[in-house]
């Protein structure tokens, strides 16, 4: 593919064809897309990677049109309550896409399903009870990409999944669409410039939006990355509650290594031990801005989870994170959620096996750059 399909003009002309629209809502979002495109021109990937690439910005941008249609269709929507919403969060690999499942089991939740987080605006003109061909085309993808990678042992993932609302977040084009975009320049350091609050505003639309088509009681919401914008969730949620889950260091910073070198396109200028080096530096800024926000925050709204506490008594979790979150907790709901622990052991779809040193670190480097995580949060490392 000729570098010139990278230009954000040719692709804004591409999606408003698609789309049929021409108003993406604003242009703040301009500055993340050029600072993407140029990314993915400039790192080295191959032609079949940056077509991918493309086609991924491309939706996005479409989708971005079709949601500010909607929108104007529908101004009500953006008058909706969010109602004690949910936001679980941690460092990556600690377990949010495991607890966030087990929650998902309390019917009052609403959790956001993969292929709506891909399509989150409505389709005019289905009939009623017609399933959406949006929902069958990202099933269709998902069930492919699971029965030809092995990637499902890291996290697996299907079109009905509870995921991450960072697929929201990716339509302001201020987040990382498949995560190792913040390791590479120039998005890196764009990425560190970036003021949240707009961008969350417009993720809280987005919920509206999708609360309105398929309602619920309360969202139940995951993303790693909230970990470092608490305060900001916290002042346009009033309501919420906040859960954070924590892993030994020494555990995240080589899973979590693993986890971008699998997701990163073939690429030649980075190797393991430099993708190392990025982890451990940019998980250590998110607990800092975790740890800095959380000195003026009301601790009562927020409940910590050990990562070695949900796997060996996940039920116990579950209850400690009902009560000190007061909410309402039948005999019915917990049945729900302990049946389907019981259903799904941890492991069930592979082990996803990384050693520390594959990626140029020690034990002490790791142990030093979180050493004021672990003592505030009394982490065991063994």
């Amino acid at each position: 593919m000729p570098d010139e399909q990278m230009y954000p003009d040719a692709l804004l002309r591409e999606a408003i064809d698609a789309a049929g629209q021409d108003d993406f809502g604003g242009d703040d979002f301009l500055p993340g897309l050029d600072s993407l495109l140029a990314t993915y021109s400039h790192n080295h990937f191959t032609a079949s990677a940056r077509k991918s690439l493309r086609r991924r910005m491309l939706d996005l941008l479409v989708s971005r049109l079709n949601v500010e249609a909607a929108w104007k269709r529908h101004p009500e929507v953006l008058e909706l309550q969010i109602t004690r919403p949910l936001f679980l969060t941690g460092l990556p690999r600690t377990g949010t896409s495991a607890l966030l499942n087990v929650l998902a089991n309390d019917p009052a939740t609403r959790e956001l399903k993969l292929w709506e987080a891909h399509n989150p605006s409505p389709l005019e003109g289905l009939a009623p009870g017609e399933e959406d061909p949006r929902y069958l085309q990202t099933k269709a993808y998902y069930d492919h990409m699971n029965a030809t990678s092995d990637f499902k042992k890291i996290h697996y993932m299907t079109a009905d999944s509870a995921e991450e609302c960072i697929f929201l977040t990716n339509h302001t084009f201020q987040d990382a669409a498949y995560g190792f975009e913040v390791f590479l320049e120039p998005y890196a350091t764009y990425y560190k410039s970036v003021d949240r609050r707009p961008q969350y505003e417009y993720h809280a639309n987005l919920l509206r939006l999708l609360q309105w088509q398929r309602p619920a009681d309360r969202w139940l919401l995951k993303t790693p990355s909230h970990i470092c914008h608490l305060d900001i969730i916290a002042h346009l949620h009033p309501e919420c509650g906040i859960i954070v889950t924590h892993r030994n260091p020494l555990e995240v910073i080589g899973s979590y290594s693993s986890m971008m070198m699998a997701v990163m396109p073939e690429q030649s200028q980075t190797d393991p031990e430099d993708m190392g080096r990025r982890v451990l530096e940019h998980l250590g800024l998110q607990m800092d801005q975790c740890m800095a926000a959380r000195e003026y925050m009301d601790d009562s709204r927020v409940v910590d989870i050990r990562y070695t506490d949900f796997v060996a008594h996940t039920m116990a979790v579950v209850d400690e994170i009902y009560d000190r979150l007061a909410l309402p907790y039948s005999d019915a709901v917990r049945g729900a959620i302990a049946n389907y622990v019981e259903q799904h052991p941890r492991g069930k779809h592979g082990s996803h096996d990384y050693q520390l040193e594959q990626f140029g670190l020690t034990r002490e480097q790791v142990l030093e750059r979180f050493s004021d995580y672990i003592q505030t949060y009394q982490i065991e490392v063994s």
